[in-house]
């Protein structure tokens, strides 16, 4: 049970995908401008990840080595078009915004690299918690992020308006607070996710020296 709940707690902390290992960087760049489609990309990721994962694991004694990367390559590819027609069926709008960055899960690194270390040498249950939380690692800091840019770059949360109303001027707008528009830029997320590896390298200064 300590070696299972380690594959779910580890990419949570000391081995973020994200800050730590400072993979799948793009996606937290681009799409984190608003905070329901880090909640999707999230959801999305996880879908994939996990699912890909067992499937990996379940094959991973028939697959021959020189076509290795080609079957992975295709797991994926088929899970992400799950992802992309279920989103086009329910949520249309969030799916063109998304654009291609929901294609591109694909090639995420991050779960590219899950299938080579971890789900073609271990069974398919401790793959799938490995898939899972290696998933919400990555889902963490773009939801981390999302939050901060939507709110500080548009006031809002979830679309909602929660600083207060800026064409009546009511709430923190009464106060002459602005919304900050460079948050709604790809480099302010750069700068957010080096402001979150800061903090956690600082609560954890062994992260420094392992890294």
């Amino acid at each position: 049970m300590g070696k299972d709940s380690k594959l779910i707690l580890d990419p949570l902390t000391d081995n973020n995908p994200i800050t730590i290992q400072v993979l799948g960087i793009c996606s937290a760049l681009a799409i984190t401008a608003q905070l329901k489609a880090s909640i999707v990309m999230t959801i999305s990721v996880l879908f994939v990840m996990g699912i890909g994962n067992v499937v990996m694991s379940l094959i991973r004694n028939i697959i021959p080595s020189k076509i290795r990367i080609i079957v992975q390559l295709t797991v994926v590819a088929a899970l992400v078009i799950i992802v992309d027609q279920v989103l086009k069926a329910y949520s249309y709008q969030l799916s063109k915004e998304l654009g291609a960055f929901i294609g591109l899960i694909i090639t995420n690194c991050i779960i590219m690299g899950r299938f080579e270390a971890f789900a073609l040498g271990n069974g398919p249950w401790r793959s799938f918690l490995d898939g899972i939380g290696n998933a919400l690692g990555y889902g963490v800091i773009l939801i981390i992020v999302g939050f901060f840019r939507e709110l500080l770059g548009s006031g809002t949360l979830l679309g909602y308006q929660v600083l207060g109303d800026p064409i009546a001027k009511t709430g923190l707008y009464a106060f002459g607070y602005e919304n900050n528009g460079f948050m709604l830029l790809a480099p302010m997320a750069l700068i957010v996710v080096g402001i979150i590896i800061w903090v956690q390298r600082a609560k954890n200064p062994a992260l420094v020296e392992d890294n």
